[in-house]
């Protein structure tokens, strides 16, 4: 979330409000945005690079969840574009999916076994065409991601 008077997206919220659990691939901005995504369902995040200090002394630059017995590697910024999704493959392994963030720009790719997932942003869609979410589902072991467009 950007700094000042900027909201999520109802369609957001309202898909937020039913999650099991919301992973966020950094910057928060303040803390007071990872508190209220917490009222809305458990958050497991990674710090960006925008979070401030208190973010940054609570929140890793790296860390692996598990759910539903998926491995999923979470990561801010996911350096060049060029070989991204080798390599944080490699940088995740025994992952089934690795989310980042930092470029707002959406990706649902899969990398062998390994999905690459960028949710892009519902607040600040800077390079990419749209504001957008992901939502993944997990069934019986298998990730199906679901980009979600949330603005023309």
């Amino acid at each position: 979330m950007p700094r000042g008077v900027r909201r999520l997206p109802r369609e957001c919220v309202r898909r937020l409000e039913s999650a099991e659990l919301i992973l966020h691939a950094g910057d928060f901005v303040g803390a007071s945005v990872f508190e209220a995504l917490g009222e809305l369902a458990p958050v497991e995040a990674v710090a960006g690079n925008m979070d401030e200090a208190e973010l940054l002394a609570v929140l890793p630059e790296r860390r692996v969840v598990e759910v539903a017995g998926v491995r999923i590697g979470m990561v801010h910024v996911p350096g060049p574009s060029v070989g991204r999704g080798q390599r944080l493959s490699a940088a995740f392994p025994g992952c089934d999916a690795v989310v980042y963030g930092h470029t707002h720009v959406p990706e649902v790719s899969q990398g062998g076994d390994t999905w690459i997932l960028n949710p892009g942003s519902p607040t600040e869609r800077r390079s990419s065409p749209v504001h957008s979410m992901l939502v993944l589902e997990i069934v019986s072991r298998e990730i199906r991601p679901e980009l979600v467009t949330l603005s023309p």
